[in-house]
């Protein structure tokens, strides 16, 4: 036990022995044994925290008053800076040390960034959310607990918030983190192609817990839009285009990582209010080449409906999406700046009083790559100053700025009676309501020692490849040729590790000598020509197959009785390959071992289509972007999926 672990009075229980008031106090705080802080103020025999340093115990600092009481002491000590601190969140270097002298070894892309030793001490800011993190999660451990103790240092001793994209699944999301040790599971779609809420529920539990042994204390997921327009680049954050099921399983998630109370669970920031599905042509709003939400079915109401469940069970946070709702309120302007989407629907029709937190980077220009520049996702505001923007926003409802650390414009708009305090600190209360929730202000460190016990177990890991294996769709089985016989099989290959295939059949170099051909596929995707390496990432563009790529398909599928395996991070179109084909086979992320375990029959695959395919191009562009089911003649429908007639 570390010697400045916090030792409470009262936890000896005497058997047959009534507890006094004072022992049954100590006992209600037994759970926290692991505080690092050396600053302590003792009352009635329980020592506390002494954040501000003033030698005695104020009323934030008390972990048995009401949270309104000790956010209201907390709130009534703050400076205007350090509430305009609290109000911003932005991406922060990992290091291997935080020391307050600022001097540390940083890794991944947000090395460039300011340290968080720097943002907090310059800028007074409380929540960061990180990308890049060292492969051992050991070490982000330590850097967490490091850094908390630079916020303890502080002069209220806040503590920091940090955030993260998700991190345990094993697809191609440009928006998902590295893994980095974490369990790995199929993508969002998967869950919504098994429809099991009881696995949703374990599967979130497991990123609670991993999160939270490293200090991960809110989830900038789940993404819950719709996919209605399948061209869409995030689908594959989705968990469908319908929206009963969607909702059916963001009950459970969200249960699952908020846990039974957020001291011991991870908030959850939902999102993208109020659905960001609906993308003309499917072009996201990352980017100035972005349309626009488009509502042709006059569907809006629909996308609400997964939102409306999230309401249910108290999502801790929710996040607008970039895009402009066309013409479905009184301004054409991104959501976060439409006060008819943040005040009237979100703070009045569904009664919301979480916090409200932008998407990332809606105020400042930042330049990306030699001689571009990415242009902040201020739609519809544009031409207004950077000032401007944080005041439409502030006025809009919202509480608090994703990928910002703008903290002067808000402090300026005070001073120049543009936005009062008051204002002001309905937001503060709301970000500081869910640290005090979160038991942030009791004990934020973590037990380092206890990172590889709770990270990556072996239960976890099979948990994991589970929902990669039964997650998979079988799409067709002509004559019933898969599962695959084991080791007796010569098998002709391509993007499949070869390692990993020759332990259940031969492999040979030509298609001609083999009795099967197994070919792993990604479902299509077209680059925007854009100079934004970021955005030339994304997965836009047609969902067909064409040119050599496509002829190279056929050819071998024309040659060796072929098993295709497609990747669907959003839906692809298929006809050719599906009519030439033995069998095909979709998943939403799973590993080779996982695909060969269900091909040749280890084991069976259970998903149903979470999306329709569609079967042809012209069938997506006629499609209506806000509907679902809305592809004439699809090739497979919303829910279809087949079933293995195992072999006897």
């Amino acid at each position: 036990m570390n010697k400045s672990t916090l030792l409470f009075l009262g936890l000896t229980i005497l058997l047959g022995c009534k507890q006094s008031n004072k022992e049954q106090k100590g006992n209600q705080f037994s759970e926290l044994l692991k505080i690092k802080s050396q600053i302590f103020i003792e009352k009635d025999g329980i020592k506390f925290r002494d954040l501000n340093k003033n030698q005695k115990l104020d009323i934030y600092e008390d972990l048995s008053q009401p949270t309104e009481a000790r956010l209201e002491n907390l709130l009534s000590q703050m400076t205007l800076e350090e509430k305009a601190g609290i109000m911003f969140i932005n991406g922060a270097p990992v290091s291997k040390d935080a020391k307050p002298d600022g001097n540390f070894e940083l890794t991944g892309p947000a090395a460039r960034m300011p340290s968080i030793v720097e943002n907090i001490k310059t800028r007074m800011m409380t929540h960061f959310n990180i990308w890049d993190i060292p492969s051992e999660p050991i070490i982000f451990a330590k850097w967490y607990n490091n850094s908390q103790q630079v916020a303890e240092n502080t002069r209220l001793g806040i503590p920091i918030t940090i955030a993260s994209d998700p991190r345990h699944h094993l697809g191609k999301n440009v928006i998902g983190m590295a893994s980095s040790g974490f369990s790995q599971f199929c993508e969002m779609p998967g869950f919504a192609a098994i429809g099991n809420e009881e696995l949703v529920s374990e599967f979130a539990d497991v990123v609670r817990r991993e999160y939270m042994a490293i200090g991960i204390r809110e989830a900038l997921h789940p993404q819950i839009d719709l996919a209605t327009e399948p061209r869409w680049a995030r689908i594959s954050g989705n968990f469908s285009e319908d929206a009963d099921l969607t909702a059916r399983l963001v009950k459970p998630y969200i249960y699952g990582l908020q846990g039974k109370s957020l001291k011991d669970g991870v908030a959850c920031m939902t999102k993208h209010f109020p659905g960001g599905g609906a993308q003309k042509e499917g072009l996201d709003p990352h980017f100035s080449f972005q349309k626009g939400q488009i509502y042709p079915g006059n569907n809006f109401n629909y996308h609400l409906i997964p939102f409306e469940a999230a309401f249910e069970v108290n999502t801790a946070a929710i996040m607008p999406y970039y895009g402009v709702p066309i013409d479905q309120t009184d301004e054409n302007v991104a959501m976060s700046y439409n006060k008819t989407i943040i005040t009237t629907l979100l703070r009045e029709k569904y009664k919301y009083n979480g916090v409200v937190c932008t998407d990332w980077g809606l105020i400042t220009d930042v330049p990306f790559g030699p001689d571009v520049i990415w242009k902040a996702r201020a739609w519809g505001v544009e031409d207004l100053s950077d000032e401007e923007r944080v005041f439409k926003i502030i006025d809009a409802g919202c509480d608090q700025f994703g990928g910002e650390s703008r903290t002067e414009l808000i402090i300026q708009l005070v001073s120049k009676g543009k936005i009062s305090e008051e204002r002001i600190d309905q937001s503060v209360r709301r970000l500081l309501k869910q640290k005090f929730d979160l038991g942030l202000f009791d004990n934020p460190f973590v037990d380092e020692t206890k990172v590889t016990e709770i990270i990556g177990t072996e239960t976890s890991i099979k948990l994991g490849e589970k929902t990669q294996q039964i997650s998979m769709t079988l799409l067709k089985n002509d004559n019933s040729v898969l599962p695959l016989s084991q080791n007796i099989l010569k098998v002709y290959i391509k993007n499949i590790d070869s390692t990993t295939v020759s332990n259940y059949a031969k492999i040979v170099t030509n298609p001609e000598e083999a009795d099967f051909a197994i070919i792993r596929l990604n479902a299509p995707w077209y680059p925007v020509d854009t100079k934004n390496s970021f955005a030339a990432s994304f997965h836009h563009g047609d969902l067909d197959f064409k040119g050599d790529k496509k002829e190279h398909i056929l050819k071998l599928l024309k040659t060796v009785p072929t098993i295709v395996n497609l990747y669907l991070d959003r839906p692809a179109v298929i006809p050719e390959i599906t009519q030439l084909a033995a069998s095909v086979i979709v998943d939403y992320g799973s590993s080779d071992k996982s695909v060969c375990e269900v091909i040749f029959g280890n084991v069976e695959p259970q998903g149903k289509l979470p999306f329709e395919l569609p079967s042809s191009m012209q069938a997506v562009k006629n499609q209506k972007t806000d509907m679902p089911y809305d592809s004439e003649n699809p090739l497979f429908e919303f829910g279809f999926g087949l079933e293995y007639q195992m072999k006897q």
